[in-house]
């Protein structure tokens, strides 16, 4: 927890967790404003999480919600009626604590000298010069000039951003490099199923986000609220501009817990799991040893999604620890899946399938969860019917893992660069955008027609750095990315189903076949059991490179 104080009866802070209660209530704080939308980041207690922890040690809370780096006038009224209303001092939060500072400055504009703002804001750690200019401007932050200026500035350090950002340094070192995240911690996602299934602890696929951003890369710790290609700038939280010559766009994309009625007011408690979000995934291991009987359910929302595979890997991992300790017999295991097919590429399903008659789960398909109820522990399924109206069902559950809607990002839906149905608009080949010819685009936000895996972003990360080289020297673009994606189905411990594809859902195996047979069940230890894939899997993406398997070890090579 890092309280900052602007004054004696306003303080703000990053995110803060019902843990911290006690040091809020020690340190004065009478009232907490939450700045910061449910469902924004995957580490993030719901605000119903933190009001229920501040009332227990009588502290009032408000939900003030603003969109990462959009604050409005409406958001800045709705900020000074909840300072107007609650007892001070006010302890206001969000991610970083930027949208806290800038609600603050544009609500003391008309009270204070704008040097004493920029003053205060400075010495609790934000910068705020960048409101002064928007309110010099009418209300609107100018973009031809800018705090800062780089030869490529990336969104996103994730995956796929990361290895980006290697790529480019490795081909050409002397570029300016900026990374654009406002995350602390870089998780390795693919480990929460995992975490889920009682193989992995949480802390292992978690590092801090300074130790992994390649040397001689600028980290800008801030959230994007705005793109404006046309004078090519990326408008920063606090309404700070920095410029770029080239941009790479790779910020993931945003589950949206709220797409699903009641869900989020259910989560981490009542049965109701999800290995999507990095505290749920160990609560989904004790469901797993808890139930001994009854119904689980697994849901797969329409796609896309990231890793489409994740949702029945958390089936599979669970059905496997009920197997083992003899608890399947009397568990009622029930896959709704919103989509008509196990699996988008045919020739795996077969290998599949013996894992569903395995552990004797029923397969529910056209399924789309539409509603939670978490306390009389009801799901109720919106159920598409070929020749008539969809129909609601409703189903009971004792223990169910969820897998939410997802989306771009609500700043990328708004931006220019985003097609009709909010992604960022690519050709396919080169990923390069086709409308602004400096910009590229990579991972899960982009429109290209692949799987949204971490093993498509380690493809598209060469592609996109070569082709960024080769326009820097005035070339055409040198390198196209084939739509490849990879997806390891752990379908017991031990073993996967290593399902791998390109463009149109063609089978494109790329391990040698005397490796791994991946239309079967592989016997896995080295993939699992003595758990190499996170370290090296880490090691690849944050050094631009990429590894393979040989039967002895697994090794690094260059990309």
């Amino acid at each position: 927890m890092d309280l900052k104080k602007i004054t004696e009866k306003t303080i703000v802070s990053p995110q803060i967790t019902p843990a911290n209660m006690d040091a809020v209530k020690a340190a004065g704080v009478r009232a907490i404003i939450c700045n910061r939308p449910d469902g924004e980041g995957a580490d993030q207690p719901s605000f119903e999480e933190i009001a229920a922890a501040a009332k227990k040690v009588g502290i009032e809370a408000r939900y003030v919600p603003v969109t990462s780096g959009m604050v409005n006038d409406e958001d800045v009224n709705a900020f000074s009626a909840a300072l107007k209303d609650l007892p001070r001092p006010v302890l206001a939060y969000c991610r970083t604590g930027t949208r806290s500072a800038t609600l603050w400055s544009f609500h003391e504009a008309n009270k204070r000298p704008m040097p004493e703002i920029l003053a205060a804001t400075k010495a609790a750690g934000y910068d705020m010069n960048g409101v002064a200019r928007r309110i010099a401007n009418g209300g609107k932050t100018p973009t031809d000039t800018g705090d800062a200026k780089y030869d490529v500035v990336i969104v996103g350090a994730g995956a796929g951003g990361i290895s980006v950002a290697a790529s480019l340094k490795s081909r050409k070192s002397g570029l300016s490099i900026a990374v654009i995240d406002p995350a602390d911690i870089h998780y390795y996602q693919p480990g929460w199923t995992m975490v889920g299934g009682g193989i992995f602890q949480p802390e292992q696929t978690a590092k801090t986000m300074g130790s992994v951003i390649p040397r001689g890369v600028k980290w800008i710790k801030a959230a994007v609220a705005a793109f404006e290609p046309k004078n090519n700038a990326v408008i920063l939280d606090g309404c700070r501009v920095v410029k770029y010559d080239r941009l790479v766009v790779c910020p993931g994309l945003k589950l949206d817990w709220d797409a699903v009625e009641g869900l989020e007011d259910t989560l981490g408690r009542n049965g109701v799991t999800s290995n999507y979000r990095y505290d749920l995934a160990p609560y989904t291991w004790e469901l797993v040893q808890g139930l001994k009987e009854g119904r689980a359910l697994f849901t797969q929302p329409p796609m896309p999604i990231k890793c489409a595979g994740a949702p029945q890997k958390a089936m599979y991992l669970s059905g496997d620890a009920w197997f083992r300790n003899g608890a399947l017999k009397n568990i009622d295991i029930q896959f709704m899946n919103a989509g008509g097919v196990l699996f988008g590429v045919k020739d795996y399903v077969p290998a599949l399938m013996e894992y569903i008659k395995k552990y004797d789960a029923t397969l529910n398909f056209f399924h789309t969860l539409t509603a939670v109820d978490g306390a009389a522990k009801k799901a109720t399924f919106q159920v598409a019917k070929p020749d008539s109206e969809p129909e609601m069902v409703t189903v009971d559950f004792d223990m169910m893992h969820v897998c939410p809607p997802q989306t771009a990002p609500d700043f990328i839906r708004v931006s220019p660069m985003a097609d009709a149905a909010g992604w960022v608009d690519v050709d396919q080949a080169t990923l390069r955008h086709k409308t602004y010819d400096n910009i590229w685009s990579l991972g899960d936000v982009m429109n290209a027609p692949n799987a949204k895996t971490a093993a498509a972003a380690r493809k598209q990360a060469p592609t996109v750095a070569d082709n960024i080289v080769a326009d820097i020297n005035g070339r055409s673009a040198v390198s196209a990315y084939d739509g490849y994606g990879s997806c390891p189905l752990t379908v017991e411990r031990g073993k996967i189903v290593l399902a791998e594809f390109g463009y149109g859902g063609v089978l494109k195996p790329s391990f040698p076949a005397f490796l791994v047979d991946a239309t079967k069940p592989t016997r896995a230890a080295w993939f699992l059991k003595e758990k190499l894939l996170p370290p090296i899997y880490w090691q690849a993406m944050l050094k631009g490179k990429e590894w393979m398997a040989k039967p002895e070890k697994l090794t690094v090579k260059q990309d």
